[in-house]
């Protein structure tokens, strides 16, 4: 349009219409939202339910026979024949002990039964002289009685002499010390050329067949338990809670801590003496607020779900988590009751974007 031949008023005419074109464009293009993605998602709610109550307890798993092996004797250890994590059997060598100085005993005693014996042999001869001189009337009654007397204590010195040496020679067998059970070395405590000492352990054995959960638990909790009950037990690297029976409870409380001991029995795979565990003692029925267990993501490491509202846009929101059970998952704040939460297609939503179902 060449402009510059029409009239005046033509002129201005064309001119704010033209700028009124370029507003009217410039304003549907500032009103105008970019659409909301559209995304696939499973949809559950928040809602209450009652759920079981329970107390827990710090715990751990412990073998149910488990042996300090230590020596008799005192001496110094000569070697130490396992290592720990090794599978031992009944009477196989653990460690030995330097026997010089039981030796020693040995040969002491071993002279004292030859003094004894000899002792014995020479009031053996008096005795027997004594005798057929008694029968000639040649000594008295007493001096016979009196002769009986001492082979009478030369027996008895010789057999004194024969025990210490029995004794002696079997403190010598404890010099090389065999293991009391099939189990596992599971800790030692000494090193070849340490000296070991009578009741001073140097190796820990255990049965791994059979363990324990050890905890403690206060009065409260033990007025309701009673032994075979069955606990549910949450095991370090175990997916899901154990069932665990009670096996032994202790009738005297810790006097610091003012808790009893329990003791359950547990199996399972993977388990094994030391683990970490908590023992989930009942306690009736709680209301509790919880969604599906899927709902519950990481993002930026923060846990959350990703809450829809009333017109389909989903909005990531922190929540605080409590117990998992059954597929349904605690939450303890963060969601309301009835709230709809996204339950399943999670990876790539994002704030903002709409649920197409």
């Amino acid at each position: 349009m060449i402009l510059h031949k029409l009239p005046p008023a033509l002129l201005a005419a064309a001119l704010l219409a033209g700028c009124g074109s370029h507003e009217d464009t410039s304003r549907e293009a500032a009103g105008k939202q970019p659409a909301a993605r559209v995304m696939q998602a499973q949809i559950g709610s928040a809602s209450l339910a009652r759920t079981p109550a329970y107390h827990p307890t710090p715990a751990s798993l412990v073998a149910e026979n488990q042996v300090r092996v230590a020596s008799r004797l005192m001496g110094t250890l000569l070697s130490i024949d396992v290592v720990e994590g090794q599978q031992v059997r009944v009477g196989q060598k653990l460690f030995s002990i330097d026997p010089v100085d039981v030796q020693g005993q040995v040969e002491q005693t071993r002279a004292g039964v030859k003094q004894a014996e000899d002792a014995l042999a020479d009031a053996k001869v008096e005795y027997q002289r004594f005798e057929a001189l008694l029968k000639e009337d040649a000594v008295t009654r007493r001096q016979f009685e009196k002769m009986k007397l001492q082979h009478d204590l030369a027996q008895a010195r010789l057999a004194q002499a024969r025990a210490g040496h029995s004794t002696a020679g079997g403190q010598l067998r404890y010099a090389t010390v065999t293991s009391p059970i099939a189990g596992v070395v599971t800790q030692k405590l000494a090193n070849a050329g340490d000296l070991a000492a009578p009741g001073q352990p140097v190796l820990v054995l255990e049965n791994p067949g059979k363990l324990q959960v050890e905890t403690q638990v206060p009065e409260s909790v033990l007025s309701a338990l009673k032994p075979g009950a069955q606990v549910l037990v949450e095991v370090d690297g175990q997916a899901k809670p154990l069932l665990a029976k009670v096996a032994r409870i202790s009738p005297a409380a810790d006097p610091v801590s003012r808790t009893f001991l329990v003791k359950l029995d547990v199996s399972g795979a993977g388990l094994r003496s030391g683990l970490f565990a908590r023992v989930l003692f009942p306690q009736g029925e709680r209301e509790s607020l919880t969604v599906p267990a899927t709902a519950l993501i990481n993002r930026a490491g923060i846990s959350g779900v990703f809450v829809v509202g009333p017109d389909g846009i989903a909005q990531f929101r922190m929540v605080r988590a409590g117990e998992s059970r059954a597929g349904r998952l605690e939450i303890l704040s963060g969601l309301a009751d009835g709230e709809r939460v996204v339950s399943g297609g999670t990876e790539k939503l994002e704030s903002g974007d709409k649920i197409g179902g």
